[in-house]
């Protein structure tokens, strides 16, 4: 593999070159922000060419694309951190959803998708098993009671992380005219999914577990 540059330091191999090429976006882009960064930019700061950086990226999209899931171990955290002062399930799913309408178009690196004009490529990456996996950790982390709301198996907190990560990409994609204020947003999402979290809804999930039998449940891990 040939390597062109990188001022006097070339990569020992594929990886480390993208890591490097998107760490010097996201230099370009802390320095000058979006706007004024270009894939010649990148090169520049990763000491290569344009065709260097090619080889790696086909477009500065693409950077942006790795630069955002760079970016998705730190929202995580923050989401966990915010989550953590919430004692129910409900108030659980409804806080995700409130704090990703309002806290991802202004992620430094995560909401440059957005505001590149790339939503689609965003909500893709948003909705793959992966990211729900990813949805499913963090609202396993919250201290609650899943259990007590009905939510017994790995596969049924995936499910409701599918659910709410959905919902607020629909937001993001197409708010509200007029722009809906947090607590129009929270009485919306508690209205509407705090039913599926009720204790009815525990109890019937109880009982359809212990009649059919079902899949390993997360406390019984």
């Amino acid at each position: 593999m040939g390597y062109h540059g990188w001022q006097g330091d070339p990569p020992g191999a594929e990886d480390e070159a993208r890591r490097r090429i998107v760490k010097a976006a996201i230099a370009c882009i802390d320095r000058a922000g979006l706007a004024k960064t270009s894939l010649s930019h990148v090169a520049a700061e990763a000491g290569v060419t344009r065709q260097t950086v090619y080889r790696y990226f086909p477009s500065l999209a693409e950077i942006l694309r790795a630069v955002a899931h760079a970016g998705a171990d730190e929202f995580a955290e923050r989401m966990r951190r915010h989550l953590a002062s919430f004692d129910s399930p409900v108030e659980v799913a409804v806080e995700s959803v409130v704090f990703a309408i309002r806290s991802l178009p202004d992620e430094p690196y995560l909401g440059l998708l957005l505001q590149a004009g790339e939503a689609d490529y965003f909500t893709a990456g948003t909705t793959t098993p992966p990211a729900f996996s990813l949805g499913a950790r963090i609202l396993r982390d919250a201290e609650v009671d899943w259990a007590a709301a009905g939510v017994t198996t790995d596969a049924e907190l995936q499910g409701l992380a599918e659910i709410l990560m959905r919902l607020f990409m629909s937001f993001l994609q197409y708010p509200s005219t007029p722009p809906a204020t947090d607590d129009e947003l929270r009485d919306l999402v508690r209205r509407w999914i705090g039913p599926a979290l009720s204790p009815n809804r525990a109890e019937h999930a109880e009982t359809a577990t212990s009649t059919h039998g079902g899949p390993t449940r997360i406390d019984d891990r």
